[in-house]
């Protein structure tokens, strides 16, 4: 599986972007995605999953409510929608498909088994 993440940029506090990311290969609905984050001088950190099907979403405390996750099996793509942006926000982001549960991601296993190259969000205050 190879992942190409898009539709980052640069938004003001309380904005919106959604992020995209597709997925090459027939295997897609078999992994489930989860998206990441890494802010300069910071540590990659999660902020969220979903599960192969899409019926069920995790998210990080500091994102929960503001970020959405979604899946289009039919198209490969997994989205990123960003509701009510911070400048904490900022960050690249980076998709990620693994065989194991999302919810299991979410929990803390985080050897995911494929990495897209990161798309940037930049929010100004």
């Amino acid at each position: 599986v190879q992942l190409q993440a898009s539709g980052g940029g640069l938004v003001q506090a309380g904005g919106s972007l959604r992020l995209s990311c597709v997925a090459s290969g027939r295997t897609f609905s078999n992994h489930a995605m989860a998206w990441f984050r890494q802010a300069p001088g910071k540590e990659r950190e999660f902020v969220g999953s979903i599960t192969r099907t899409g019926v069920a979403t995790y998210y990080s405390d500091s994102v929960k409510g503001r970020l959405t996750i979604s899946r289009d099996n039919a198209n490969n793509t997994v989205y990123l929608q960003m509701n009510s942006l911070k400048p904490e926000d900022t960050a690249v982001y980076y998709c990620a498909a693994s065989p194991k549960s999302a919810r299991a991601i979410a929990e803390g296993d985080r050897a995911m088994a494929y990495w897209g190259k990161g798309t940037q969000v930049t929010v100004s205050s």
